[in-house]
């Protein structure tokens, strides 16, 4: 119910951007954002935003990552800048309105 895509490999220092979209079917969320997962640790959130406009980070990304919403489509973005050998996870989408949805994954992959 929830497309991710525009994860794969990456020098460190590049670029990428992740997109998020929800089917049709979903309706009136009112926050969408990611998590990533390395192996053996924890989910870790990365961003959300709000349907007001409001968008956190996580210390780890902030000023590197920029998190957009467009919740008329009901999609989420996620532009991934100065990104280093730690970004290294499975990019998890999530959103949430009457109950919580979550993507089934996208790699993303910094070489140093």
């Amino acid at each position: 119910q929830l497309m991710e895509s525009g994860g794969g490999l990456v020098q460190a220092g590049g670029s990428l951007r992740l997109s998020c979209a929800a089917s049709g079917s979903i309706r009136a969320l009112n926050v969408m954002g990611w998590y990533r997962q390395v192996p053996g640790k924890q989910r870790e959130w990365v961003a959300t935003v709000t349907r007001g406009g409001s968008t956190n980070y996580a210390d780890s990304v902030k000023g590197r990552f920029t998190l957009s919403g467009d919740f008329d489509k009901n999609s989420v973005y996620l532009q991934m800048n100065s990104l280093k050998p730690e970004d290294t996870a499975v990019y998890y989408c999530v959103a949430t309105g009457t109950t919580m949805y979550w993507g089934q994954g996208t790699q993303v992959t910094v070489s140093s």
